[in-house]
């Protein structure tokens, strides 16, 4: 989806689109609370459109006009203000006969149009999708090319009734495919105007409709669970025997080293043996060609915010076990069943509770809280559900931390989070936190003042303070030791934080660069927008030497000893392979960063009896890659095969159905002969 960054809740306010005869109003919602709106006024040919949506202390504002032709394709577009992050937009499209061009923030284009074509625009706000969608219905193949590149298509569902201060209406669902990696799913009226734009976590809906919510939602949770089974039928290789995967060098995260070539038979959902390279096969295997490639353990991406897309994606990048970091709980039991009954694929999910406080910047997940015995109902809820532990965010009244952690721990949970608003790290280390999550929240406290209210972007922009901070002073250092000597953990997030910190407009990020190219166009060009406003004098260097200082926060923090998690924050996928390269800027080695991806990760959740490495025994969670990664760690970038419980899956046959241009193809899969038919 466009406007994407899974910074938390807001990767879930995607645009869908709305225009109308005459003008249209739209509620967001998201976890049941209106975080925003989409208002459309229209004379004529042309639209004007008011969006502004804040979750969390954050999220676009945007003002735009369009101009459509008789054929209702765009052929004037201005869209300008702000994105979720503050970064500044000034988007433009013009088309003049066959000619167009468009600027963005990856610079300027071009194009001779000789048939027709719709633009896409890079920062549109949600009603752009209803364009798309009316334009492409025009097609008797429901598809269009798009500017600048890809091609739209449209599928159309069933049609649903719904009911509101408007009266009765038929609305019928769409997909839209072709900008990013996933469908855009809405709702059209019989005049094929937007009624709602729909996900699992949020809406978009007409106004005077707000009570469908719940209900939209459900429906498109099951929409979406359609479309992830059917793509697990297709791509999921259950062979049902027992499987030889041949000629392989496994990572051994003890020793930090691979072994000698061998065979890895897969049995069930367990490692049945390795075995040497030269044993003979038993009757009825199937074997798998490894190619003198190396088989790592699954991977454990430790800061996520699951949904069923980024299920998958983070599966086919080697990760077979997610952290969940706050969800709609919900729909996060409901992705963890299907996942578990093998009807759609993921990783393993190890759940923590999400707990806010109630302010105007909450971030809508989990519970919300008023008050001290709500955060304690709310952490026992938690508990009587096996979560592995709680997660305190911006808004919580830091008084209520202390009885929160010890409820917490006497039911045997840990505690994490933000520092909230108002505290410093130092005292949520005092009051019980075993672990912080991400270095901004845990640098912060040197360079603000204690009035000073990090439940908006301030808690970003504030980062441009640090290079002039001194980490041999005492307060830095005082923080350390109180990490050390609590013998706390800490989850960086640092991609994230290099993607706030030095992405700039119209270049390839940093992070990006190894799989940009592979991505559908949408995705792409929302790579290439940064996130933070850098146009005031002195903001760009400032960004650029908060990274450094960042760097070296933590590779303090690893030098004495604190045990740091890897996890993203951003979706995970193609984003924790960079993740996991910037330890290597922090001091680690390629072989320390895998086994603390694997190894080391595991036996944190307490799960290293099972996966974390390969042998006889655990779970068959591991991948193989044709490389090295102990000497290139960027070899984890070129997957070939994914098995997780046991079944098997191949990057090459999936990431089309995703708009993603395949790294590296499959291994050679050679099935048993069948048996020779029974004597007569």
């Amino acid at each position: 989806m466009k406007h994407r960054l899974a910074f938390a809740v807001l990767c879930a306010l995607a645009p869908l689109a709305a225009i109308a005869a005459d003008g249209a109003r739209y509620t967001a919602i998201f976890g049941g609370k209106n975080v925003g709106h989409v208002f459309v006024t229209t004379e004529g040919d042309t639209s004007t459109v008011d969006y502004d949506i804040k979750n969390n202390g954050r999220g676009p504002t945007i003002v735009e006009t369009l101009t459509l032709d008789e054929s209702g394709l765009p052929r004037a577009w201005t869209i300008k203000g702000t994105t979720t992050f503050g970064s500044k937009v000034d988007e433009t499209f013009e088309r003049s006969g066959a000619d167009a061009s468009w600027v963005d923030s990856t610079g300027k284009g071009t194009a001779r149009v000789d048939a027709p074509a719709v633009y896409v625009a890079q920062s549109a706000s949600p009603w752009s999708d209803e364009v798309y969608a009316r334009a492409l219905l025009k097609r008797p193949d429901l598809g269009m090319p798009a500017l600048p590149g890809g091609t739209l298509r449209l599928e159309k569902g069933a049609t649903i009734d719904v009911d509101g201060a408007g009266g009765k209406l038929q609305v019928t669902r769409y997909d839209l495919s072709g900008i990013d990696t996933q469908p855009e799913t809405m709702l059209l009226d019989a005049n094929d105007r937007l009624f709602a734009a729909v996900s699992p976590s949020f809406i978009l809906v007409r106004e005077g409709y707000e009570a469908e919510e719940v209900r939209l939602r459900k429906l498109a949770a099951d929409w979406t669970t359609e479309r992830y089974a059917t793509i697990q039928r297709e791509i999921a290789h259950a062979y049902g025997a027992p499987v030889r995967i041949r000629n392989v060098r496994v990572f051994d995260p003890v020793t930090g080293a691979l072994g000698e070539p061998v065979a890895v038979l897969v049995n069930g959902r367990e490692i049945a043996a390795i075995e040497p390279l030269d044993s003979p096969a038993t009757p009825g295997e199937v074997t798998i060609d490894g190619a003198g490639g190396t088989l790592v353990a699954g991977m454990f991406e430790m800061h996520a915010h699951l949904g069923q897309n980024s299920a998958l994606l983070n599966l086919l990048a080697g990760i077979t076990t997610v952290r969940d970091m706050g969800n709609d709980n919900a729909v996060l039991d409901a992705l963890v069943q299907r996942i578990e009954k093998g009807e759609t694929a993921g990783p393993h999910v190890v759940r923590s509770g999400f707990i806010e406080g109630k302010s105007p910047f909450s971030a809508n997940n989990g519970f919300v809280v008023d008050s001290q015995d709500k955060a304690i109902d709310a952490v026992r809820w938690y508990g009587a559900r096996g979560y592995w532990q709680i997660k305190v965010y911006n808004s919580m009244n830091p008084a209520w931390v202390p009885a929160i952690v010890a409820e917490a721990h006497k039911l045997g949970m840990r505690v994490t989070g933000h520092v909230p608003a108002f505290a410093t790290v130092d005292q949520m280390i005092e009051a019980g936190y075993d672990e912080t999550t991400h270095i901004n929240q845990f640098a912060l406290g040197w360079v603000i003042g204690p009035g000073e209210d990090t439940r908006t972007l301030f808690r970003l922009t504030a980062l441009k303070r640090l290079p002039a901070l001194d980490l041999d002073s005492a307060k830095v250092q005082h923080t350390i030791d109180l990490m050390v000597k609590g013998k706390k953990a800490i989850d960086p997030t640092l991609g994230i934080h290099e993607m706030l910190l030095l992405n700039r407009d119209g270049q390839v990020p940093p992070g990006a660069v190894d799989y940009l190219d592979h991505l559908p166009v949408g995705a792409r060009r929302d790579a290439m927008k940064q996130l933070a406003d850098t146009s005031a004098p002195g903001d760009d260097a400032a960004y650029r030497g908060a990274f450094d200082k960042l760097i070296d926060v933590v590779r303090r923090l690893h030098d004495r000893g604190v045990f740091i998690v890897f996890g993203t924050d951003t979706g995970g996928s193609f984003t924790y392979h960079r993740e996991l390269e910037l330890y290597q800027k922090a001091g680690m080695t390629a072989p320390e960063i895998l086994k603390r991806a694997t190894l080391d990760s595991a036996r944190y959740l307490g799960r290293d009896q099972r996966t974390g490495s390969i042998a006889k025994g655990k779970l068959a969670d591991f991948f193989l890659v044709p490389g090295d990664p102990t000497k290139d760690l960027k070899a984890i970038k070129k997957i070939a095969m994914v098995v997780k419980d046991g079944t098997f899956y191949y990057p090459s046959e999936a990431y089309p159905k995703f708009g993603i241009v395949p790294f590296v193809p499959a291994p050679k899969v050679t099935l048993p002969a069948p048996p020779p038919p029974a004597a007569k």
